[in-house]
């Protein structure tokens, strides 16, 4: 963040002070919306949640070295008050950004936004100062915190933008207007909140592209209809990626090693250039890919794109997390989040990484799929018996029960056992896991598997 006193952050945001001795006291670091990640010379922004209200740990941010906090009503220690304290943090990172201007790439999808945003991040880093979205702070507070991070050196950011519902992309490309929008997919997150079908949640993503200007560009998945289908929605120059011989950037000769790493030959305008990712699943090529059009619509070479693919790593917690245990366990911790379409990628990626070993499946409901719930969650206990994983472990009762019942009438042999609470399905994963099993563990972020992730990875 570029240094700013509590006066012009005030001016910024419309805000009023209260309790603030110095109103020319500099703020230069980022703001933090935990009391516990605020560092010296910062702000603290005080929001109220489900189930903590920020401007509790008002005193406690203070003395842990925040300037002031950003907060909605006194709070006894030094303090901008606004209405909104969301909505100021947005008019705070639109300010930066009318002073540094960098160039600013949107991305979305229903799946794969945080590993695609990680490998493009690393990609372009190797050439010139870029900040990126934390983990998966994509939403109207942690999109401004992400921005707040950039300063005068920062040439690229690069920001991962969710959409819950319809209008949620146009208030984030508001705040921090793209150059380049990246649309990865149209699949089933949120489709509850956004309406019946694919088609409606293509309405909500396509938003990010009609935010593009003219000079701007427009990078769709050729692979996806929906996607493809917002060329006209846009002004901005279109640049196809995918699979698709029609992609402008499109992934050749694709293969797979004994480890469920994948590698291919990638094409763009400017060349050719051989890509071996160090990220398990097939499906990581389609991430790779979108990652590739960024850089390609930056003006990076095929060559330097391939070596910034080639050297990039899990950066995100949560997101097919592989820890190898001593007794030769392999966990694959993919509990961050869950959607139909990510849970069948995870489920063949881990029966490719697996290859003859013994594969434990620890699953838990997808959240968010409307009335076609069960349906879904029928389908995934399927296709977990089609892999012929040998153990499903469900957690839950409702639609995680419906997934054991599709594995169990099966006749492809896995032992279904369903789990109560994830205490539970830590005690039968603790008992059923033998030395040299692949575990892969997943579910949406709310059902909490992730604690039984880790528990099995230290075990």
């Amino acid at each position: 963040m570029i240094p700013m006193t509590l006066n012009e952050i005030a001016r910024a945001v419309g805000a009023s002070m209260h309790d603030v001795h110095d109103p020319e006291a500099p703020v230069t670091a980022p703001p933090a919306a935990d009391s516990r990640e605020v560092v010296p010379g910062g702000l603290f922004a005080a929001t109220a949640g489900a189930r903590a209200d920020g401007h509790d740990h008002a005193a406690g941010a203070v003395a842990g070295g925040a300037v002031a906090v950003l907060a909605s009503r006194p709070v006894g220690v030094p303090a901008l008050v606004v209405e909104d304290v969301r909505l100021a943090l947005g008019r705070l990172a639109g300010h930066l950004l009318a002073r540094i201007r960098p160039t600013v790439i949107g991305l979305t999808g229903s799946v794969g936004k945080t590993t695609t945003k990680d490998l493009l991040a690393q990609v372009l880093e190797r050439h010139a100062a870029t900040v990126a979205t934390d983990r998966s702070f994509n939403n109207e507070l942690g999109l401004p915190l992400t921005v707040l991070r950039a300063d005068a050196a920062t040439r690229y950011l690069v920001l991962e933008m969710g959409a819950g519902r319809k209008g949620d992309l146009t208030y984030l490309t508001g705040i921090a207007p793209p150059r380049v929008g990246l649309v990865l997919n149209v699949g089933t997150a949120h489709v509850a909140r956004m309406g019946t079908g694919p088609a409606d949640v293509a309405e909500a993503k396509g938003e990010l592209v009609e935010a593009l200007p003219p000079d701007g560009f427009a990078l769709l998945n050729a692979d996806d209809p929906y996607v493809a289908g917002m060329a006209g929605r846009t002004r901005a120059r279109i640049l196809l990626y995918g699979r698709s011989p029609r992609a402008q950037v499109r992934a050749e000769a694709v293969r797979m090693d004994d480890r469920a790493r994948t590698a291919f030959e990638l094409v763009t305008p400017s060349g050719r250039a051989p890509v071996r990712l160090g990220l398990i699943g097939e499906h990581q090529v389609g991430n790779a890919l979108a990652a590739a059009a960024a850089a390609t619509a930056l003006g990076l070479g095929a060559a330097e794109i391939a070596e910034g693919l080639n050297a990039a790593r899990r950066r995100s917690a949560g997101r097919l997390e592989i820890v190898e245990r001593p007794d030769g366990v392999t966990v694959v911790d993919d509990a961050y989040n869950a959607s139909p379409e990510s849970v069948r990628a995870g489920l063949r990626a881990v029966k490719a990484l697996a290859g003859p070993r013994r594969t434990v499946a620890v699953l838990g409901a997808m959240g968010q799929q409307g009335d076609a719930s069960r349906a879904r969650h029928t389908e995934v206990g399927r296709l977990v018996a089609d892999l012929r994983f040998d153990v499903l472990i469900t957690v839950g009762a409702g639609d995680a029960l419906a997934m054991a019942e599709a594995a169990r009438s099966s006749d492809r042999g896995v032992a279904v056992h369903a789990a109560e609470d994830v205490a539970g399905a830590l005690g039968l994963a603790t008992a059923l896991v033998g030395p040299g099993d692949v575990v892969f563990v997943k579910a949406s972020s709310e059902v909490g598997l992730g604690a039984c992730a880790r528990a099995l990875a230290g075990a």
